[in-house]
């Protein structure tokens, strides 16, 4: 596997050493930098032959630093695995479901090894497209990614697929062959407080009423003066989500709130009849949780040591660690070793299975690293 990878603040890239005969070129960044007239067909000339895919981001990860309002683009040449990209366009939050079984039908082929999504991280109702990612794909095969993000600003997010980057778009490549082998883990680390209490009513991913009241009115109660800077700071206290049918729970957070429905929008469904809890941040336990994604994703590798590394962690760890953040960075790379390269960024949700023995899912503040090596 051949890899390099730039940072860079200018869109203008000719002059980066972009390698021709790359496979895939993955990029990160900001909105109004991915949205430049001129990146995608300099991007296009460097390396004809690439599937492109990237997308908006709340940070930028480059190695073990974290940047903002910049570009990270990562070329990777692969020495015997195929990348194919498929690529939707989402007009309702409410067809999110269909879009993902459309998509993984699509990439469905021989020695398929994984599938890497990169999504509109507003538009999307992220917990139905990840059920339908999984509706089509052999046992074996499994989905990782993450919600496009806008920095704190929640407003317009991106997403770039073999085309200038646009809104409400999805991407998804599949990895095919034999000697690719794939790890994957994701963990959060924020502990819950207050009493559970149960969705009485809802639509999709729309909270409106939590034990009979109203959701925003009890939400706000809790945050205080920070509910002035709602939805952002939604960010900083989570909800654990405990569902009827899985024996860990997710964690949700706010991407909207409408005052005039007193209601809350979240990236990813909010069932009725399943039980959230408030978290909050607990600075030692969020750097540990990246640790431990990292380490999950060794045991999946048959001793291989990665050679790729998408680091994929949601705005609100981002927000609670702030000049801490490199930490979590840090301690990945300190897990994956040297020869891994790593690359990601800061999103709106996170798209992965807990463990090599647990189905994908729609997480929210949790580091996702999803590892890659050919042997």
């Amino acid at each position: 596997m051949r890899i390099v990878q730039f940072h860079t603040t200018d869109t203008e890239v000719g002059a980066l050493a972009l390698p021709a005969d790359a496979d895939l070129l993955l990029v990160f960044g900001a909105r109004a930098l991915l949205q430049s007239a001129s990146l995608f067909p300099a991007l296009r000339q460097a390396c004809p032959g690439a599937v492109i895919a990237g997308c908006s981001t709340a940070g930028e990860i480059c190695g073990t630093e974290v940047h903002d309002g910049s570009l990270v683009i990562i070329a990777v040449g692969f020495a015997a695995t195929r990348v194919a990209l498929v690529a939707a366009t989402l007009e309702l939050a409410a067809d999110s479901r269909q879009a993902g079984a459309a998509l993984s039908a699509q990439l469905l082929g021989d020695q398929l090894r994984h599938v890497l999504v990169l999504s509109d991280g507003l538009a999307v109702n992220g917990s139905e497209l990840v059920q339908g990612l999984r509706t089509s794909l052999p046992p074996g095969v499994n989905v990782t990614g993450g919600l496009a993000g806008d920095g704190a600003d929640f407003g317009v997010t991106v997403v770039m697929a073999d085309a200038p980057a646009v809104s409400h778009r999805i991407a998804a490549i599949g990895f095919y062959g034999e000697r690719l082998r794939v790890g994957y883990g994701s963990l959060g680390g924020w502990d819950a407080f207050g009493p559970e209490r149960l969705i009485t009513r809802a639509e999709g991913n729309t909270l409106f009423e939590l034990d009979g009241e109203s959701a925003l009115s009890l939400y706000k109660t809790y945050l205080g003066k920070q509910a002035e800077d709602l939805p952002s700071s939604g960010l900083l206290f989570p909800l654990a989500l405990h569902l009827a049918d899985a024996d860990t729970y997710v964690v949700r957070t706010i991407l909207g709130v409408d005052e005039g429905a007193q209601s809350m929008t979240f990236a990813g469904d909010m069932p009725v009849g399943a039980r959230a809890q408030l978290m909050k941040a607990n600075f030692n336990r969020l750097v540990d949780g990246a640790i431990g994604a990292a380490e999950d994703t060794l045991t999946q590798l048959d001793g291989q040591a990665p050679e790729l590394a998408i680091l994929i962690s949601c705005i609100g760890r981002k927000l609670v660690l702030q000049q801490r953040i490199e930490e979590e960075t840090e301690g990945v790379a300190e897990v994956l070793g040297p020869r891994a390269a790593l690359t990601g960024f800061y999103s709106y949700g996170e798209i992965a299975p807990h463990s090599a023995l647990t189905r994908c899912e729609l997480h929210n503040q949790t580091m996702t690293v999803t590892t890659f090596s050919e042997e």
